[in-house]
């Protein structure tokens, strides 16, 4: 179990460390690249936390909860009360959040859970064996 945990938690890794340089990197980066690629790791980095906190679990039932998770962060956005516009603010907190709604996201979303999983089934399962 602490092997799957850590294995899991070294996927969350990746996915922050390359979703950031997605965002540090942008200008070097094709146009498509820059504007997707954190929102598609962002939301793999959701089903791969899901996965260290819940090893055990089937992995179709952590996609479907990265997948809401990812979806009511989005919707969330949609809201806008001054509280929640000033805790966005934060640089942290709006990496979490987001900052405004877009259909395109939900896309991202559900293609960066639908790599994760099909990652964690087709590569990671051959090294918790």
């Amino acid at each position: 179990m602490v092997k799957k945990r850590l294995i899991y938690l070294s996927a969350v890794l990746i996915c922050i460390i390359l979703g950031l340089s997605s965002r540090y990197y942008g200008p070097a980066l094709p146009s498509f690249v820059t504007e997707y690629a954190g929102d598609v790791l962002w939301a793999a980095m959701v089903y791969y936390g899901f996965r260290s906190l819940f090893p055990s679990s089937h992995i179709r039932r952590s996609a479907l909860w990265a997948f809401l998770f990812s979806w009511c962060i989005e919707f969330s956005q949609l809201y806008q009360a001054e509280w929640i516009r000033q805790l966005r603010a934060n640089r942290f907190a709006a990496l979490v959040l987001g900052q405004g709604f877009l259909w395109s996201d939900l896309l991202c979303y559900t293609a960066g859970i639908a790599c994760a999983l099909l990652t964690d089934y087709y590569i990671l399962n051959k090294f918790r064996k």
